[in-house]
């Protein structure tokens, strides 16, 4: 098995970033999250790519989330504060790709996986994809407002809720009818309809690009509100603690929260 990491790769006109961890669904490490960034701001600063897209290697997923392990080392709510902040800074580099993205998510997208795929400018799934956020079930942590605002900005509140306060895994057929989703394509027809994109992608005015996404992110990603108080009260409770150890022993039952 080859460590997880991030494959950057080129061809004329189009990037393609791809996530390799596929013994744990393309699970994030905090190196892989790093190099997530150094790939967003590579393709920033090529201005002779005008379509980016995003795919998890193996097949069967996007990405599941973030490897939490480290988790178990947080002492105080500081530990996440920190957390969130380079996390922020990555996603950050992705949403400032001047470019057209696309996610191609097979399997699962969840957690930090939903948030990068929330970061494209399009979605295409194959059937049975599933979509979730389900923190409030496993680990009681909590996402950042810039999180919020670009995946509740992206889906629309109302699926964003059912996502994270009844940590609901919704499959691919209704999100498309919901908007999240451009397409949903069978595995054999996924490569070319990906490149059929592309095409209109590289087609379009650079300029035009640039300038509707700069928009639409100053729009949905600027002006958040300030969430350390309430980012490092969840980091330091017990319930986050509790949530850690339960999910890392992997027995399959959820936590008794306590509110503390």
């Amino acid at each position: 098995m080859s460590d997880p990491r991030i494959h950057l790769e080129k061809d004329g006109a189009i990037a393609r970033i791809l996530f390799d961890n596929p013994g744990a669904h393309n699970a994030l490490t905090s190196g892989m999250w790093q190099d997530l960034a150094t790939a967003a701001r590579d393709v920033t600063a090529d201005p002779s790519i005008r379509a980016v897209i995003f795919r998890g290697v193996g097949g069967k997923a996007f990405v599941s989330g973030t490897d939490i392990s480290g988790f178990a080392k947080f002492t105080s709510g500081n530990d996440g504060l920190e957390y969130e902040r380079r996390g922020d800074a990555c996603m950050r580099a992705l949403d400032a790709i001047p470019v057209t993205t696309i996610a191609v998510v097979e399997g699962w997208a969840v957690g930090g996986g939903l948030n990068i795929a929330a970061a494209c400018d399009f979605r295409i799934a194959t059937p049975g994809a599933r979509f979730g956020c389900p923190i409030g079930r496993t680990l009681g942590n909590c996402l950042s407002p810039l999180s919020i605002a670009r995946v509740g900005g992206t889906m629309g509140a109302a699926i964003a809720r059912r996502m994270v306060l009844l940590g609901e895994i919704i499959e691919a057929e209704e999100l498309k009818a919901s908007g999240f989703l451009l397409d949903i394509v069978a595995k054999e027809a996924l490569d070319a309809r990906i490149e059929a994109l592309c095409q209109r992608a590289v087609e379009n005015a650079p300029l035009t690009t640039r300038s509707f996404k700069e928009v639409l992110r100053r729009m949905t990603l600027e002006t958040l509100p300030e969430a350390d108080d309430l980012m490092a009260e969840v980091y330091g409770s017990d319930d986050f603690r509790l949530g850690v150890q339960t999910f890392l022993s992997r027995t399959k039952v959820l936590p008794e929260w306590s509110g503390r």
